[in-house]
């Protein structure tokens, strides 16, 4: 079949493989160097116990055969071994159906992870990159070129990540129509970056050329996917400068790493194509297959997202296989951070020596600067972010970090900045304050050199030791 193959779009596929192989790297070194303390044996929400009231069916995954921290290392240790593999360009020296199987592995490694990773994982970007994988796995090596069915699911997948964004912003928050959001996003959002402080402090009027030029690259551009070139690769050009504005704005995992990559496969990069023979048969039958599921399951996330009831970020079935997206459909206007601290003192009181535990990504320290993490996954500061707007999104895990710290538990403090205490003595109190962040003006910045400054809210969670605790004479 002539029309089988996009031979054009040859360079295109290489560079999304790289891109995206890169991705499931920093995806997996995430889950081995941070699920101990999460999800292990020992975690805040142990997986053992989360298998035993969910069925296979409705989360499939290689721990339901067997679970033990090891194979769960060795399961996320050798989803980087693969993925630094595919990086390198492993597929392309196999065979083809051997390069799917290869691409396979790392899809289904991961789905392993994330069926189980309950809160920790429940993002909208884990289930994009499974997406993304699955669909990447039909798109070949050098022995075809290109399918054009798996290009256009790739467009197709780009454009729910961005329209359903759109959407989730035009129905939400009134400051998306009003072009006011900006005015209070870069300094609310879960994590900000280095250069966050900055873009809050942009002229208001250029915020609100920001929001309106939002609009047009989420609710216009994505249109632009599926006319012909070189229209469509302008359109996807033009989604990859916003993508790296909003790195350059703040903390979002890979979330933006894999809309980019996404992009690159909608580019017709101009390089002479290589002679390769046509499609064998069955591989076609295969692509076709794949294809025709994919769009019959597309049915319930374009429902989604043409009701005036939309969600955002819902998997429509356990293999993560087409899903709906979306991001920011509310945007806070206050910052509030929870601020974790712990005592020596036997009897706590205000006047006790109150240590503050330090968090590698979320505010805390006002003089500390915001770091670049992304696309490292910050699994617990991001969660700090929730539990600070609600007790009831921390209700299932932070009690455990708190027991966790008052043991000076190593696997914990490892996904911390610093403990103020040394890990042979462990606190005898720990507490939790709320506090409302702001960033500071230039003025203060000037005079402080803080970016931050903070004002007690009230408390959060009272000084709480291990049950059965004996006081120290």
């Amino acid at each position: 079949m002539d029309w089988f193959t996009a031979p054009d779009y040859w360079l295109s596929r290489l560079v999304f493989q790289r891109a995206l192989a890169a991705v499931y790297l920093v995806a997996f070194l995430t889950a081995a160097l941070q699920f101990r303390a999460l999800l292990g044996e020992r975690g805040m929400l142990p997986i053992p116990r989360h298998l035993a009231r969910v069925r296979f069916r409705h989360a499939p995954s290689l721990f339901h055969l067997h679970y033990s921290d090891r194979f769960f290392a060795a399961c996320a240790w050798t989803g980087c071994a693969v993925s630094a593999a595919l990086l390198a360009g492993a597929d392309s020296l196999l065979p083809l159906w051997a390069g799917i199987l290869l691409w396979l592995l790392p899809w289904a490694l991961y789905l392993s992870i994330v069926n189980v990773g309950q809160t920790w994982y429940a993002f909208g970007w884990e289930s994009l990159l499974l997406e993304t994988g699955f669909l990447a796995a039909f798109l070949g090596n050098g022995e075809v070129a290109p399918p054009v069915v798996v290009l256009f699911l790739l467009r197709w997948i780009l454009f729910r990540v961005e329209f359903g964004a759109g959407l989730i912003k035009m129905r939400g928050d009134a400051c998306w129509r009003q072009l006011t959001c900006l005015d209070y996003h870069h300094e609310t959002q879960p994590m900000p970056g280095p250069l966050s402080w900055f873009f809050h402090r942009l002229p208001k009027p250029l915020h609100r050329v920001e929001v309106a030029a939002n609009h047009v690259t989420q609710l216009v551009v994505p249109v632009l996917l599926f006319t012909p070139q070189p229209v469509a690769s302008a359109a996807a050009a033009l989604m990859i400068v916003t993508q790296l504005w909003l790195v350059l704005s703040g903390n979002f995992s890979w979330l933006n790493w894999i809309t980019i990559v996404l992009a690159l496969s909608a580019l017709r990069l101009p390089a002479t194509a290589p002679s390769v023979p046509p499609a064998p048969l069955w591989y076609e039958v295969l692509v076709l297959a794949v294809g025709a599921l994919l769009l019959f399951l597309s049915h319930r996330p374009v429902v989604n997202m043409v009701s005036r009831r939309q969600v955002m970020n819902r998997s429509f079935d356990p293999l993560h296989l087409v899903n709906t997206y979306g991001a920011f459909g509310s945007v806070s206007r206050v910052r509030y951070e929870v601020v974790v601290e712990g005592t020596l003192d036997d009897t706590p009181h205000p006047d006790s020596d109150w240590r503050e535990y330090a968090f590698k990504g979320k505010p805390g320290d006002p003089r500390r600067w915001p770091r670049q993490f992304a696309p490292y996954h910050l699994r617990l500061d991001w969660l700090m972010w929730f539990a600070a707007l609600s007790p009831a999104y921390a209700g299932e895990w932070f009690g455990g970090l708190v027991e966790r710290l008052l043991e000076n538990d190593r696997d914990t403090l490892r996904l911390l900045r610093r403990s103020p205490f040394p890990p042979d003595t462990p606190p005898r109190y720990v507490r939790a304050r709320l506090f409302r962040y702001r960033y500071t003006t230039w003025a203060e910045l000037r005079e402080t050199g803080a970016c931050w400054e903070r004002t007690f809210v009230r408390e959060y969670l009272p000084p709480t030791r291990l049950a059965g605790a004996v006081q120290r004479s």
